[in-house]
């Protein structure tokens, strides 16, 4: 398996990944009080039933892939390669206004999964964000990906707020919140 920034004619392989999000549980957001006085409880719960979401790959990514290997935004794309196909990607773009490097999206392949492609594709982005001297790497999770926060804490980013309204105005109730990583890097 062999880690290396894509390149243009990659683009079309990339909605060929299965990056089925399967989990059984999801972070659960409590919050209490009201306007600036409030307070967040978030702790780990069962899901009532197992989410397996198809996570097809969405026209904002692709052109985020597209902007980046084209070289009209700065940032970082991704492939890891096995027997000559493409069975992750990853992209993310610099935020100057912000001094970030967002994670826009990471997916591995179902059948290539836990063995550390997702891991050392992140560590990439990290040493990339570095050499950008941005102050920090980004990146979103939705409540009920807890595959996606492992990985996230695991390669060193911290919780860093939540957005209850990203998806509707019931996310809490649909469990879809969206969770903010960060690692700072100054």
């Amino acid at each position: 398996m062999q880690i290396r920034p894509a390149i243009r004619t990659d683009l079309e392989m990339f909605r060929d990944i299965d990056g089925v999000i399967e989990s059984s549980s999801y972070l659960h957001v409590d919050r209490s009080g009201e306007g600036i006085a409030i307070s967040l409880k978030i702790e780990s719960r069962p899901l009532r039933e197992k989410l397996i979401c198809a996570n097809r790959l969405g026209d904002e990514a692709f052109f985020a892939y597209r902007q980046v290997t084209e070289a009209n935004d700065e940032g970082m794309a991704l492939v890891a390669e096995h027997e000559g196909i493409i069975v992750a990607a990853a992209v993310a773009q610099v935020r100057p206004e912000l001094q970030t490097l967002h994670v826009v999206d990471l997916r591995v392949d179902y059948d290539f999964r836990r063995q550390g492609v997702a891991t050392g594709m992140l560590y990439q982005i990290i040493q990339g964000a570095r050499e950008r001297e941005v102050r920090a790497v980004y990146a979103e999770a939705v409540a009920n990906n807890v595959p996606a926060h492992q990985l996230l804490l695991k390669c060193g980013f911290e919780l860093s707020g939540v957005d209850w309204r990203r998806q509707s105005n019931h996310d809490l109730i649909k469990e879809v919140a969206t969770m903010l990583w960060y690692v700072p890097l100054d």
